[in-house]
């Protein structure tokens, strides 16, 4: 067995802040090794976290035996063992699942045969401590020579390259190499994630880094030393390889929307909302034209819901005054100076909001299928909307043609954003969202459909000299309604009005 290399870090003292953290050391017949790891573990990190645990994944030797033997001053050390082989990616489930339950803010992995110098832990945390980053990676291969003098085969050097090149190419990422095992995660990005969608194999390590790009986590990248030294390698680098390279195509095809993968359904941080105005057809781009039927300048409007906010910038430059609601603070936060008055606020609790104006406008797109009481919400929207004013509504059709095609087959897809949202409450039909708006006192004054989200889908569409498809799209949309239609987009006048005054 070869030793210990002599690991010199320089970092100020390393404090957890205050954050809840674990180092999870994951172990496969590493006896030899795994008592050397944990004495490797910096004296700041043993002070510092609030768990060290070992997952044996039911090793073939005594590492179970030699984990639990190590002295433990600290009292922080925790030893399982799988019952049965959970292999690479199903240990990881595991340990992340283990962080997760017990209210962890970030974990760190540390293999328990010593490849990954545990003197790098602190360097590793503090990113996540510090809330610069929702994943962190030890990277070998930023100084790539490095990689080299510290013993990696130049087979595995070579492959490491073209793998990485291949996953950045078809992900969009910019990795220096993706084939680390040394890995920090906040878990707060786990919980986000179809973790346990992912292999139990050893490309469980790619799943995870698209998924992260999937939900526009911030990665970082540290370099850490190369080791090679006694311990055995477990993976079988040809099959390693092809699923690697299986995993980007799958990913790449789903990014297009060609196919839809369960371990990529994922909400993204940055709202892709904000491109249908690219698209003519869409939900934004039909109520902006409508509005701007309207004397815009010096109006007043209130967004519900706003998101990423892309009507209410078109219609800030508009001129027209703006106030919104929206429960989310990130979205709130990232509104500006946008909007007058902004309030973060549940729309399901209608009488927490301090709302004592009147708008000429009011937008409730893709909104009123998340509230408990849609009828009850908009009734009371009547006495906030100024005599001729508008309120525009956007609702997606539940019977759209693709929704129709997977229920025949025994499907009922959830996604977190389309026709089918996770949280939505209700789903409707084209007749049913008129009979809503109806049943609540609302008249009416006319209604359109959307056509499907090509642009979304197929993003080079939204050039000018693509538009044909988009073109072909809306023919059938309009020809055919219920079958087509993506949305219903609904404008309305208050038939009362005159007594609310």
């Amino acid at each position: 067995m070869s030793e210990s290399p002599s690991i010199q870090t320089a970092h100020a003292p390393f404090s957890a802040k205050g954050k809840r953290l674990g180092v999870f050391v994951i172990s496969y017949n590493a006896e030899l090794l795994i008592q050397d790891t944990l004495r490797r573990i910096p004296e700041e990190i043993w002070r510092e976290v609030e768990v060290v645990y070992v997952v044996d994944d039911c090793s073939m030797d005594e590492t179970t035996r030699k984990a639990m033997d190590y002295p433990d001053p600290h009292g922080k050390l925790v030893v399982f063992r799988n019952r049965i082989n959970r292999r690479y990616g199903g240990n990881q489930k595991f340990g992340y699942q283990y962080a997760i339950d017990r209210g962890l803010d970030a974990v760190v992995m540390l293999h328990g045969d010593g490849q990954y110098a545990p003197e790098m832990l602190p360097d590793l945390f503090r990113p996540l401590v510090e809330e610069d980053a929702d994943v962190v990676i030890g990277s070998r291969m930023i100084r790539r020579r490095d990689a080299l003098r510290g013993g990696m085969p130049k087979y595995k050097f070579v492959a490491n390259i073209f793998l990485t090149w291949i996953e950045n190419l078809l992900s969009g990422l910019s990795m220096s190499e993706f084939h680390s095992g040394y890995r920090g995660y906040s878990t707060r990005f786990l919980r986000r994630i179809p973790l346990w969608e992912n292999s139990d194999e050893w490309h469980f390590d790619t799943h995870i880094l698209f998924q992260a790009r999937q939900a526009d986590a911030l990665i970082r990248e540290l370099p850490i030393p190369t080791r090679y030294g006694d311990e055995v390698c477990h993976v079988n680098g040809i099959s390693y390889g092809l699923n690697c390279i299986r995993s980007a195509l799958l990913y790449r095809l789903h990014r297009w929307g060609l196919i839809r993968l369960n371990r990529y359904d994922i909400a993204p941080r940055s709202l892709v909302e904000s491109r249908k105005l690219d698209d003519p057809y869409s939900s934004h781009s039909i109520i902006l034209r409508r509005l701007r039927q309207m004397k815009l300048q010096g109006d007043k409007a209130l967004d519900l819901g706003f998101g990423c906010a892309a009507i209410a910038s078109a219609l800030a430059r508009e001129g027209v005054v703006l106030d919104g609601i929206d429960r989310d603070p990130r979205a709130v936060a990232e509104s500006g100076t946008l909007f007058r008055h902004v309030f973060q606020n549940d729309l399901n609790r209608p009488d927490e909001i301090p709302l004592d104006e009147k708008y000429d406008i009011i937008l409730a797109a893709d909104i009123l299928q998340f509230l408990v009481d849609p009828a009850d919400f908009l009734s009371r929207l009547k006495k906030h909307l100024v005599k001729g004013g508008l309120l525009a509504v956007a609702l997606p059709n539940v019977v759209n043609i693709q929704t129709r095609w997977r229920i025949l087959f025994g499907q009922f897809p959830l996604h977190h954003r389309g026709i089918l949202e996770t949280q939505a409450l209700h789903f409707y039909t084209l007749d049913s969202m008129r009979q809503l708006l109806v049943r609540a006192g609302w008249q009416v004054e006319s209604m359109d459909v959307t056509s499907l989200p090509l642009t979304l889908i197929f993003p080079f569409l939204r050039k000018r000299r693509w538009r044909l498809p988009l073109w072909i799209c809306r023919g059938f949309t309009v020809l055919f309604k219920g079958l087509f239609a993506y949305q219903g987009v609904f404008f309305c006048k208050n038939p009362n009005e005159a007594d609310l005054l």
